[in-house]
């Protein structure tokens, strides 16, 4: 990793730390789980640098695969794939941004996946997945399901944050590899 990029990611991990991350009294996490700890990343995801940094670390890391979209399950994941298509946008290597809802909007089109251009289907597009938090993979694998009901092949994630909590295996089991920016770890041991 250059000097830059290992600049970008200290710089996520403080604004992690001081704007996302909480431990105390336990909480119910989407998975189901509970937890002493909790990463809330919206306020990182939505701050100009969080944004800037999260969005420079995940082109980094999908430098070498060929995709064609970046893709997130709403409402965690949005910022990350808009931030990441508006940075590709700027380096020249345009990479448009999808999301995945978890219901079919009840009007208009009905679709569960947004942009896609009319007239384009996602067979055999591959789609680079992210997200903010990653516990079992679960939601994560609900939306990759999704892509792949319409011909989209997925292989790749990177998740900002993985709890460590069996994310990955699950998801290696479907053949997808999840790369993590951060993982629990980095902010567990630097309570210490």
């Amino acid at each position: 990793m250059n000097g830059n990029l290992v600049a970008l990611r200290k710089t996520l991990h403080a604004i992690i730390a001081e704007k996302s991350f909480a431990t105390g009294k336990e909480m119910t996490l989407a998975s189901g789980r509970k937890s002493n700890f909790y990463f809330n990343m919206k306020p990182s995801m939505l701050d100009p640098a969080g944004a800037d940094a999260i969005a420079e670390l995940i082109l980094d890391r999908a430098g070498g695969l060929a995709v064609d979209y970046v893709g997130g399950l709403e409402m965690g994941a949005v910022p990350i794939a808009c931030s990441v298509a508006v940075k590709s946008h700027g380096r020249g290597a345009a990479l448009p941004a999808l999301i995945i809802r978890k219901q079919a909007k009840g009007h208009g089109t009905q679709q569960r996946i947004e942009g896609v251009p009319p007239g384009e289907t996602l067979r055999g597009r591959n789609i680079l997945m992210v997200e903010d938090v990653t516990t079992t993979g679960g939601s994560l694998l609900d939306a990759v399901r999704v892509l792949r009901a319409e011909g989209a092949q997925v292989a790749h994630a990177i998740t900002i944050v993985d709890r460590l909590e069996g994310a990955a295996d699950m998801l290696s089991g479907q053949g997808i590899t999840l790369d993590p920016l951060l993982t629990a770890d980095d902010f567990l041991d630097a309570r210490g």
